[in-house]
């Protein structure tokens, strides 16, 4: 969205959440503004996520929220949207934390091996 984000999060291992959006805010504000006084608004909106259903609630409205607002006629086609990654597995502008990219990520490290795409069995021969 042009005018603001969303960011659909865990809790970080380390330190806290405000620790991390401060940190995100820093980061982002040191690259777009340099010495600017102002980018972020004073506080952000935050939503316990307490089970899969409210999961997939918060992540269709992130996904639909760029065609509500009239920018893309549907969420695959909004380039900042994670929106590919969870239909299809395919990795955007968007990095999200999935099996695929823990999968990506353990095979870089040598830790895990390169996927191997089994025959159906109809296809087998006997």
């Amino acid at each position: 969205m042009p005018e603001h984000i969303h960011l659909l999060i865990g809790e970080p291992q380390r330190k806290t959440l405000a620790d991390a959006i401060k940190s995100l805010e820093q980061g982002v504000s040191r690259r777009l503004i340099g010495n600017a006084k102002h980018f972020w608004e004073k506080r952000y909106y935050d939503f316990n996520i307490r089970n899969e259903e409210q999961f997939v609630q918060k992540l269709r409205y992130i996904h639909r929220n760029p065609v509500k607002g009239g920018l893309c006629e549907r969420p695959e086609d909004w380039e900042w949207s994670s929106f590919r990654h969870y239909a299809t597995g395919i990795e955007g502008r968007v990095e999200i934390e999935s099996e695929a990219t823990a999968a990506k990520r353990e095979r870089a490290a040598g830790r895990l091996c390169m996927p191997v795409e089994l025959p159906h069995s109809s296809q087998q021969k006997a």
